[in-house]
Formats: structure tokens, sequence, C-alpha cells
């Protein structure tokens, strides 16, 4: 085997030396950075589990990098069909914070709760302090005891509860981590500003449209929403139930009703076949409009990043045109 000289020697050393100096310089200026932030992950971050996109969404607003929030539905999933998997609730018991929506939303977080040791998760209804509506939208009854299924559980669709939802977020959080209640709170603050901003969008918008009534093709989710902004709802669907199935009947009324007030589309919702949409589009000449109920999110939205906000801007332009804007 040839022997390496003397010469050569030098050289590999003198090209050790260089890559490292290189390196060194390299690394002076970006592990600082990576330190810090591996530091405040490691040492102070939270961890959330929710069980809808907009306990999910307003979280990581508000926690920013001192929590690790985790959506709990994958995405794509339709919300009302949904039961934990074992490896789910693992996560949910071991969370610092688990947020649900309400005992009917999710029937299965009751008994999962019981089991949860309250030391160490704290369990948030997001429904504390939202007044809540029944679930037949006729009229409107405050929070107490009742029976599964007597409220309409989508009350995060009107923006002013919305707000309720943040700030009790902002104060679990702040009782978790008191030492960051300032940003915390800047955090929160800035949200409701965009949560107000996007009612007196929604507000405005209705005052100029030729319809008051959203005519939906699906389980219409919006009854908080409407009495909101005072519209009106109709959907050949009664309750919540991804399962059911409106009659003949339901769905004849409505294509008559959509030829006598010469409304310009039929609403339809998310992560769900429109196939009842479908129908009444065809029959009734008129086009689809999505209205997204926020539930859950698809895998292009959740990798897009939106949000909250983004969904109900969007459902904002649906509206405009399904019931006739005129500026």
């Amino acid at each position: 085997m040839k022997r390496l000289t003397v010469k050569t020697l030098i050289i590999f050393f003198a090209l050790y030396v260089g890559l490292f100096f290189v390196t060194g310089c390299v690394r002076q200026t970006s592990d600082p950075i990576v330190d810090s932030t591996q530091s405040i992950k490691e040492t102070y971050q939270l961890k959330i589990i929710a069980s809808l996109f907009p306990h999910y969404d307003f979280a990581r607003a508000i926690a920013g990098d001192f929590a690790e929030v985790t959506l709990i539905l994958p995405p794509g999933i339709e919300s009302h069909a949904y039961e934990p998997t074992p490896k789910d609730i693992i996560k949910i018991t071991e969370a610092d914070l688990f947020l649900y929506t309400s005992e009917t939303m999710e029937p299965w977080a009751q008994s999962l709760i019981q089991s949860i040791d309250l030391n160490h998760t704290r369990v948030l209804d997001m429904s504390v302090g939202i007044e809540l509506m029944a679930a037949n939208h006729e009229a409107s009854i405050n929070e107490g005891v009742h029976e599964e299924g007597e409220y309409d559980p989508h009350y995060w669709l009107d923006p002013q509860n919305a707000i309720i939802m943040v700030e009790s977020i902002k104060e679990a959080l702040i009782d978790a981590m008191p030492e960051q209640k300032a940003l915390f709170e800047a955090n929160a603050s800035a949200l409701i500003m965009s949560l107000e901003a996007l009612d007196q969008d929604f507000s405005s918008a209705f005052e100029k449209t030729q319809s008051k009534t959203i005519l939906s093709g699906g389980h219409f989710a919006f009854g908080y929403f409407a009495k909101r902004y005072g519209l009106e709802n109709l959907s050949p669907y009664v309750g919540f139930s991804p399962d059911a199935e409106p009659t003949p009947k339901r769905i004849a009324n409505l294509i008559n009703t959509i030829e006598q007030t010469k409304a310009k589309g039929i609403f339809y919702e998310e992560l769900i076949d429109p196939r009842v949409a479908t129908i009444i589009s065809e029959e009734a000449g008129v086009q689809m409009l999505l209205l997204h109920g926020a539930h859950n999110i698809s895998k292009d939205e959740l990798k897009s990043g939106i949000t909250y906000i983004d969904i109900m801007k969007g459902n904002l332009e649906r509206l405009k045109i399904g019931l006739g804007y005129v500026e």
C-alpha cells in the first residue's frame, strides 16, 4: 500500500482545519437561535388537545410558542361521527389542557372526563358562559342542566360567542402559565379585535342583501349565526346527525321555495357528500355554495394554515352571492 507523504498529510490537515473553522463560524451565528427555540419548547410548552377546529385555532393563536396544540380530529373527518381511538384517549389524558365543545357535540367526552386525573389535565367546556339555543332554534334557553341532544352545539359560528371562547382559553392559559400573562392577554386582544371586525363585516353585509333566508341542502349548523344577524334558514334535514336523511317531501318543499323566492344559490356543508344539495341545485337551476361550519378542516386547508377567521370570511363572500348582495 502506498504510504502518504508528509506533504500530503500537511494538505489534509490544512483542509481539516479549514473545514472545522468554517463549521465553527456557521455554528456561532445559528446555534443561539436553535438553542433558544428548543429551550422554549422543552421548558415552557403546554400540551393542549382540542376537540374541534375553532378551539384549536384560538388556542394556538393565544398561546403562541408556549403550547403544543393538537386537533384530535384527523383532517377531513366529519366531526359528528368521530369517536376517539385508544391513542387519542392517551393523548388527552396526558395533556395539560383539554378543550371540548359540549356533551351534546362530544358525548364520548363525558365518560372520558370521569377517568382523567384533573390534577394533571384541566378540562375546559368551551360552552361555559354562552347562552345555548334549543336544537329546534325556536327558543333560547340559559345554561343549566339539560338532556343530551337538547341544545344546538354550534355556538362558535356566532363571532360574539367566539369572543367568549377566546376569553375562556386565555384565562385557562394564564392559570397554567401565569408568568406569560402579558403575552396571552396581548394575543387574545388581537384575536378579539379581528373577531369584532368580522362581526361588523357580517352585520354590514346583511343590511344590503335582497334575501334574509339561507337555503341549505345540508344539516343546518348556522342557527346561532342566523339569530345573531336576523336571518332565517330552511333545510330539508331535521337535527344534526350525519346519518339522518331528509324526506322527499321536504326536498320538494325546499325546491318550491327556491323557485318562489328566486334564490341564487343552495348552500352545502363541508366534509360531507352534498348529495341532497346537488339534487336541489339541479332541479331548481341554482348554483351550489359552500357554507363552512368550521367543525374540522381538510388536509389541504391544514397545509395552507387556514384560520377560523379565514373560513368565516369565505362564508361571507358566498353568502353575499346566495342572498343577493347589492352595493
